[in-house]
């Protein structure tokens, strides 16, 4: 039995999943004839009161899409120094856009209102960029899953409304924020021009994203979604998935986030462990004694069948996710429990 905690990404459609996907109605989404699409993109838009939607491919592509909708060459973005924007998106930002990241040394990810007000630069001042675009990231990744206040995001957006700044969000893990906070969608949506949620982490579903936002917007986004090679024919298929997800998914990201706690707690009894970050969903990041070398822990637990992965740094995370069950969940508890270096 291989226990994957490296990534939510790693789980497979269920079967109820499967049956819905074999049964989708489909035709050609270029032509925007493959009505499963629609109906995912109608009803994800629809949830978060924005105008349209979008499908894409991947979260990457639909953060892309949104940084060049609302930017020219030369422009800034406003983002924390561990934003997947500027960290694991291969340079996108520079490659697709043109554009270059301010960024801003957050905590756990998440910026202030504050720290963007600083950092704007005067668009008079024609040495330095033009500030165009806001982006935050939300539950924050490299961050431990870290989720931001409304009452700040709300600030932000006042900062960006004072500036004439976009806002965009990358949710790629937002249903977890919510599921942690009790938040809803239309929370998010009222605050971002765009926002970008993914269907394929925590909710389950085998491929996609959904990037929403205004209905001239997501006109300009196709065009872009074109260019990055990003149409499918017929994407219903995935679309089924996850419409199933979004339905039927994102309630029972609570249970993830409770084992994650657990396993937290264990984490931070041990004295093999330098730091465990907050746990507020379903990612545990945590350093080890300097003494301890990170490789040979890696691989100690891959002998027990359990599977980790390093964030550089020193930073090893743990994801919870669908298909860690609850059998699973119990043997690794067992196993960290009996560590000892």
């Amino acid at each position: 039995m291989e226990i994957n905690l490296i990534s939510d990404t790693v789980t497979k459609p269920t079967p109820a999943m499967l049956d819905v996907m074999f049964k989708a109605e489909v035709g050609d989404d270029v032509f925007k004839q493959d009505p499963t699409v629609n109906e995912l993109e109608r009803y994800t838009a629809k949830l978060f009161g924005k105008e349209a939607a979008l499908f894409f491919p991947s979260g990457t592509m639909a953060n892309q899409t949104a940084i060049k909708l609302h930017t020219q060459p030369a422009d800034e973005v406003i983002c924390d120094k561990w934003s997947h924007i500027f960290l694991y998106e291969g340079g996108g930002v520079a490659a697709n856009s043109g554009v270059s990241c301010h960024l801003v040394d957050g905590d756990r990810g998440k910026i202030t209102a504050q720290q963007v007000r600083n950092v704007i630069n005067d668009p008079e001042f024609y040495h330095a960029p033009t500030t165009r675009l806001v982006s935050i990231e939300n539950t924050t990744n490299k961050g431990g899953g870290a989720c931001y206040e409304l009452e700040e995001l709300e600030k932000i957006k006042r900062v960006c409304q004072e500036h004439n700044l976009k806002f965009h969000l990358d949710g790629a893990r937002l249903w977890n924020a919510m599921v942690a906070k009790n938040q809803h969608p239309r929370d998010f949506g009222n605050l971002f021009d765009t926002i970008s949620v993914c269907l394929s982490k925590g909710l389950g579903a085998p491929v996609g994203s959904v990037l929403v936002g205004s209905a001239a917007d997501i006109k300009k986004a196709i065009r872009i979604r074109k260019l990055f090679g990003g149409n499918m024919r017929q994407a219903g298929y995935l679309a089924a998935a996850g419409l199933y997800a979004i339905k039927n998914n994102v309630e029972r990201l609570a249970q993830d986030h409770q084992r994650a706690k657990e396993l937290g707690e264990v984490l931070v009894g041990k004295k093999w462990i330098a730091s465990v970050a907050p746990v507020e969903t379903n990612i545990v990041i945590f350093t080890l004694q300097q003494n301890i070398d990170e490789k040979m822990f890696v691989e100690k637990l891959k002998q027990k069948s359990i599977l980790i992965t390093s964030m550089g740094q020193g930073k090893l995370r743990m994801v919870t996710h669908l298909d860690y069950r609850g059998v699973m969940h119990d043997f690794v508890i067992d196993v960290l429990k009996r560590m000892e270096f």
